[in-house]
């Protein structure tokens, strides 16, 4: 049940963070702003939820870690690389584009930076270690 469950946990933590953070930085509800990057990273407390937990219960010497640990990485990179690269191409296309009254503007914040991943990291680590004590 704790296989099924972190993923949700790790998501569900990082949004609810993401959400108090961007508040407390804008005074506001930003509830547009979920899954568009931004500390903490969603998608990375995800999967190094799933990741770690397996780790624990099934030892880092198995072959379900190894995927779990790639599947992490994958997705880890594209956080830090690839979306962030979307992000800048967007900026670029808008910029292009301005004045077209026809056309809405791309999103521009795709990506995340080090820290954001790293505290993605940290709150899977910690649903990981909590579900691991809740459901032994």
């Amino acid at each position: 049940m704790a296989y099924v469950i972190a993923p949700f946990t790790g998501w569900f933590i990082a949004g609810s963070l993401k959400l108090v953070i961007n508040y407390l930085q804008s005074g506001r509800l930003v509830w547009n702003q979920l899954g568009l990057g931004g500390l903490p990273s969603n998608h990375t407390a995800v999967v190094s939820s799933t990741a770690v937990l397996i780790g624990l219960r099934e030892g880092v010497n198995t072959a379900l870690f190894a995927i779990a640990v790639t599947l992490a990485i994958i997705v880890i990179l594209d956080a830090l690389n690839l979306r962030r690269e979307v992000g800048a191409h967007a900026a670029a296309l808008n910029e292009l584009l301005r004045g077209d009254a026809q056309r809405q503007p791309l999103r521009e914040h795709v990506g995340h930076r080090q820290v954001e991943v790293l505290t993605g990291f940290l709150v899977g680590l910690g649903c990981a270690l909590l579900l691991h004590a809740v459901f032994p």
